[in-house]
């Protein structure tokens, strides 16, 4: 009937119908066929699709006068929600009748509906601005007598026809297809298959298809190469001469046991005063990477270094990632520093920021560092225990002073020779972790600051790292879970911020902690690049910036730049305005695929390493619920998987969204966020990373 009613007002674009028209021309007279008629129309205007003026009906356009651009993501559901530029507009949800052509991440051009209803903006694609990918990954399946590609992506549910050659691909391989023509919602996308990588299970097969489904460039082109071979770690005398010398001082770095760029080192000395010099000391990549240069510009295309499961696609090539930047004990290596006194009450008396030359006396890992920590026996015990008795100061003044200690467990994988993974732990955050994070932290903020409020003149064009208040509505409903279990919290978002930090310490060690912990980030704001500074909402900072990781950000690499430019006394700013807030969004979507990648690389280790375990019981928590499962988290390696609604069979339940529950209708028992259950293993899908349970009494 929808359809029928929806061809009819598409037929006469301009005109307007009663309810009674629409069955006259249909040629429905009965009166339920009257009925039915009545209610597709109503719920069609519902939905947006018409438009009501009195009892007349018409098709409801686009405000064509106000289109947007934004980027697009699809839902599980099918639908969209639309992101524009303007930070103060909300998203705009798109139906998926009126998603045109487009796929989840591209760059689109929306109109608005003239007739507007709740809180969301509603429009229609119109157009497509960019593609996010050329290329899409998949897996080649056969439908009659056409082959299509399914593609691999969680929401794109466009399988691709072939249109040319299957270069010797075969059914169920896992290919890649290019050269996507996509004109008509009508028909399918087509596409050429552009390189086949075979069946989908080996580690390499994984590692390559991940790859190309974020748009991850795993070489580099040959121009960018060359460039860096011909650059030496010779320092000529001239530029020591220009930079404070560190070398003569007990300067070193604390990394995990498995790195390879090391970009961060400390100093610490004793004054007269009482108080300490502390210096964090970061890779001078801005030295070897000069502005506009085929380095440059590769380094701001990727925007970032990914850190897959057992493998780095590195923002530069590893001449300078793993080699000439990075600070490896025993070598002189040029740096930038951030040099503060501070009181032994974490009190920054005064600071020097400036272009230095350093020379690591050691390489610690924190594990390392930890047992130093704790035994007091080692290389630089002394100057470990001050550092870390004073990020201890530094840490309990931040907290007090407003910033949100939210603690995300994550787990780190022993892989054999052919990547398999052999063990999944746990790791484990010490003081170690938390003294490198305490001063990269006070590092940043000091540089945000000095740009921000400069002792004399303006403020220069500058970029930021920003987090904005949450939603109200999402601080809302975490408030009525929180509470739910039995926990106070009273949302606000413009005062008493440390409300956050006292849930978080009555959490600690008890069952729900992780579940709370997840969903109160997924109820903030995501942090931000932006050239317009409106503080850090979960640090409690007012100004606050990225420096301390140019080797594998390019956000910091950008801030080495405008500091050393500003240092100059330069009037002409480096970047404009708007160079900085272009390449602020790019960074941040280059960001955000990054940290998407590597959560779907762990969730593949996962998924392999708990093949073997089929059949097998575990310890989980409830950590999602919806109205056709149970989502569960393993306690231990933190997989998560599915347990169907269908597996439930021992009731039929309910699900109460209010709740964040299931409930039986006959025994109300009850399932809610954050139970602890245990589960049985029952299916592992390794080509759509997915694990089914079954809950065990």
């Amino acid at each position: 009937m929808k359809k029928e009613i929806i061809a009819l007002f598409k037929k006469y674009p301009s005109s307007s119908f009663r309810s009674k028209d629409v069955a006259v021309k249909l040629n429905l007279f009965e009166d339920y066929e009257y009925s039915s008629v009545k209610a597709a129309i109503h719920k069609l205007s519902e939905e947006g699709f018409l438009s009501k003026t009195g009892k007349r009906y018409k098709l409801s356009s686009p405000i064509t006068t106000n289109k947007l651009v934004g980027k697009l993501s699809i839902t599980q559901g099918g639908y969209g929600f639309i992101t524009v530029k303007d930070k103060k507009m909300n998203d705009i949800f798109i139906a998926e009748r009126h998603l045109a052509t487009a796929f989840d991440g591209d760059t689109v051009e929306v109109s608005l509906f003239a007739k507007q209803k709740g809180k969301n903006l509603e429009g229609q694609i119109v157009g497509i601005v960019k593609r996010k990918r050329s290329e899409i990954a998949g897996t080649l399946i056969k439908v009659n007598d056409f082959y299509f590609v399914e593609p691999d992506e969680q929401f794109a549910d466009r399988d691709i026809l072939i249109k040319g050659e299957l270069r010797d691909a075969k059914v169920g391989d896992k290919v890649v297809v290019g050269n996507i023509i996509w004109d008509n919602p009508k028909q399918v996308p087509q596409g050429d298959i552009l390189e086949v990588f075979g069946k989908g299970s080996t580690t390499d097969v994984r590692s390559a298809i991940l790859a190309k489904e974020f748009n991850l460039k795993e070489q580099f082109p040959d121009q960018v190469l060359r460039e860096a071979e011909i650059l030496t770690s010779e320092i000529p005398l001239e530029e020591i001469k220009k930079r404070i010398d560190f070398r003569n001082k007990n300067v070193f770095t604390i990394d995990p046991e498995d790195a390879k760029d090391f970009d961060d080192a400390l100093s610490i000395e004793e004054l007269a005063n009482g108080n300490f010099t502390i210096g964090v000391h970061i890779a001078d990549v801005s030295h070897y990477v000069q502005r506009g240069t085929n380095l440059d510009k590769e380094a701001l295309t990727r925007g970032n270094s990914v850190y897959l499961v057992g493998k780095v696609i590195p923002m530069l090539p590893e001449v300078l990632s793993n080699g000439i930047c990075s600070l490896v004990p025993n070598q002189d290596r040029l740096t930038y520093s951030v040099i503060m006194e501070l009181t032994k009450r974490g009190k920054v008396e005064n600071y020097k920021i400036g272009k230095s030359i350093i020379n690591s006396k050691r390489r610690f890992t924190y594990e390392e560092a930890q047992s130093i920590i704790e035994n007091g026996n080692g290389d630089f015990t002394n100057e470990l225990v001050l550092l870390n008795k004073i990020a201890k100061t530094l840490r309990k003044k931040r907290i007090t002073e407003g910033s949100i200690d939210f603690y995300t467990t994550e787990v780190k994988f022993d892989l054999d020779e052919t990547g398999k993974p052999i063990h999944v732990i746990k790791k484990e955050i010490k003081d170690s972790n938390m003294l490198v994070e305490e001063y990269m932290l006070l590092a940043n903020k000091i540089v945000a600051k000095h740009i921000a409020v400069p002792s004399a003149g303006e403020a220069k064009p500058f970029i930021y790292r920003i987090h904005d208040l949450p939603d109200t509505e999402k601080l809302a409903e975490f408030s009525k879970f929180v509470k739910s279990l039995g926990y106070s919290f009273t949302p606000s978002v413009k005062s008493k911020i440390n409300l956050w930090q006292k849930l978080m310490d009555e959490i600690k060690g008890s069952e729900e902690e992780a579940v709370i912990n997840e969903l109160a980030i997924r109820s903030m704001s995501k942090a931000v690049y932006s050239a317009d500074n409106i503080g850090h909402y979960g640090l409690g900072f007012k100004y606050y910036t990225h420096f301390t990781s140019p080797i594998r950000r390019y956000s910091d690499l950008l801030v080495h730049r405008m500091l050393d430019h500003y240092s100059g006394k330069k009037r002409k700013a480096l970047y404009t305005y708007k160079d900085l807030e272009d390449m602020s969004d790019h960074l941040s979507v280059t960001e955000r695929s990054a940290v998407d990648a590597e959560r779907l690389s762990v969730k593949q280790k996962q998924v392999e390493y708990l093949k073997e375990f089929k059949g097998e019981e575990f310890k989980a928590i409830i950590s999602g619920v919806a109205a056709f499962g149970l989502f569960v988290k393993i306690t231990d390696i933190l997989a998560e998987g599915l347990v169907k609604m269908r597996d439930l069979d021992d009731d039929y339940y309910i699900y109460d969204i209010k709740k964040y529950a299931l409930t039986g209708r006959r025994t109300k028992k009850q399932y809610r966020l954050g139970d602890r259950i245990s589960v049985k293993l029952i299916r592992v899908d390794q080509e759509r990373s997915e694990l089914d349970f079954i809950i065990i009494d």
